[in-house]
């Protein structure tokens, strides 16, 4: 989940399109030729929360839950769709509770996304029709109330900064139906650097807490670079922390890279592509010092830039410094398995 227009929609394109699928391979450690960088042995506060987001026609997303069960407080295992002609609500993927078998929360996850793109327009008319919008949340609620959702988040992406208002009203009215339907949270993912047509200060009242979307810094049809580096975390969720505080935030962080051929668009990347992708042409796989992700090129074919355990500790101390203490992963099944080594419920990450 960040956010369009101009380069807000190039990101989005890519972030979805990885949704499709990705290649797996059997997980493995990458080996680098740097050391790991200084500031990813800092001492942080442990998160207090970690919930994940799935891919539920992955096959790998639910083996992580199962695998990493006791890890997680909160897993999106539901999306429902709102067609972008006239907001009907669906349930794109069958969505069955018992086959994860984890003491987890299940969220949904509402989104304008249809298509190829996410559908602001829809946002813009719903709101200016009162009976629309009723019927387009009364259809959230039946399917969260069917499913058994504990809750929801809203990923209504491509806004523009005189959308505020229309944002606001559809957020309410569809937060107030999931919880007619029993969920209990009600959350917003919000881009992280957007903050003219995702003002915190506004959103934060419609929810129980805004999901701050802290990747895609690069992303598939830009130049070659990091998906999330230290700084620019830390930058973008520092400006929503001064807006609100920390308490009532989460930071959704990456689990994903890309990998660029050419002038070609990126393709999504999991660890396991990574690690393949770099066997397979005999190169080194680097830590970048400067944004502390991983990064290998075969010259004149493609060049990659990947997350890793390592690169999720220090993005995790960032977060944690500025008093975040509840995260998001974007998505399980594409992740470094080192990453659940480094999650513990003690003092440390």
């Amino acid at each position: 989940m960040t956010t369009p227009w101009g380069q807000r929609t190039r990101q989005l394109l890519a972030r979805f399109a990885f949704l499709i699928g990705v290649v797996a391979c059997a997980p493995a450690p990458l080996t680098t030729t740097s050391p790991t960088p200084a500031n990813a042995s800092r001492v942080a506060r442990a998160p207090t929360s970690v919930w994940g987001f799935t891919a539920p026609w992955d096959p790998r997303s639910d083996s992580s839950v199962v695998a990493n069960a006791s890890r997680l407080d909160a897993v999106v295992t539901g999306w429902i769709q709102l067609d972008s002609v006239n907001g009907e609500p669906s349930l794109l993927y069958p969505d069955d509770p018992t086959r994860l078998g984890a003491p987890h929360r299940r969220f949904a996850l509402v989104t304008s996304w249809h298509g190829r793109r996410f559908h602001p327009e829809l946002v813009r008319r719903a709101a200016a029709d009162p009976a629309a919008l009723t019927r387009i949340a009364s259809g959230v609620g039946e399917i969260i109330r069917s499913n058994r959702y504990d809750g929801i988040v809203l990923d209504l992406e491509d806004q523009a900064r005189g959308d505020t208002t229309a944002l606001l009203s559809a957020i309410r009215a569809i937060g107030a139906a999931a919880r007619r339907a029993g969920s209990t949270t009600v959350t917003v993912a919000i881009p992280a650097a957007d903050t003219a047509a995702y003002p915190t200060r506004l959103l934060l009242p419609t929810a129980d807490a805004l999901i701050v979307m802290l990747y895609d810094e690069h992303w598939s049809t830009s130049a070659p670079g990091p998906v999330a580096t230290p700084d620019w975390v830390r930058r973008t969720l520092a400006q929503r922390v001064a807006d609100v505080g920390a308490d009532r935030l989460i930071a959704a962080l990456p689990l994903y890279g890309y990998l660029w051929r050419g002038t070609q668009p990126g393709e999504p990347l999991s660890f396991a592509n990574a690690r393949r992708a770099a066997s397979e042409a005999n190169v080194d796989v680097a830590r970048d010092p400067s944004s502390a992700s991983l990064h290998a090129i075969q010259p004149n074919v493609w060049e990659l830039w990947m997350t890793d355990a390592e690169l999720l500790r220090v993005l995790v101390d960032q977060v944690t410094d500025l008093g975040v203490r509840r995260i998001a992963l974007w998505r399980l099944g594409q992740e470094d398995p080192g990453i659940w080594r480094a999650i513990r419920r003690d003092e440390r990450f």
